[in-house]
């Protein structure tokens, strides 16, 4: 199994600059993909950007060109770089990571909550 724990989330105001973090421990040699969701009070929760082993990325339109996502697969950690952070960016941000033995498994982190508000 992974274990996901998740850090870097807090307050903020428009137009500043968050880092959220996520460290995979457990069975690590088998994650392939790593990214980032969010879920908005009352929402459903949506796809912010992923990344690949090989550092394929892919980003949702909403956050594409403000947010950056990275991993060090040497610590087995995931990163969100959110730049001109919006309020309408306020959700709670989950870690997923996507491993492969027989067949894909997804795990989830315990969700870290990213408010922009002035």
């Amino acid at each position: 199994q992974v274990q996901l724990v998740e850090s870097g989330g807090g307050l903020v105001q428009p137009g500043g600059s968050l880092r959220l973090s996520c460290a995979a421990s457990g069975s690590v040699s088998s994650i392939n993909t790593m990214g980032w969701y969010r879920q908005s009070a009352g929402k459903q929760r949506e796809l912010v950007a992923t990344i690949t082993r090989d550092g394929s990325t892919n980003y949702s339109d909403s956050v594409k060109g403000r947010f950056t996502i990275s991993r060090d697969n040497a610590k087995n950690t995931v990163y969100l770089q959110m730049n001109s952070l919006k309020p309408e960016d306020t959700a709670v941000y989950y870690c997923n990571v996507v491993t492969m033995v027989f067949r894909p498994y997804f795990y989830w982190g315990q969700g870290t909550q990213v408010t922009v508000s002035s």
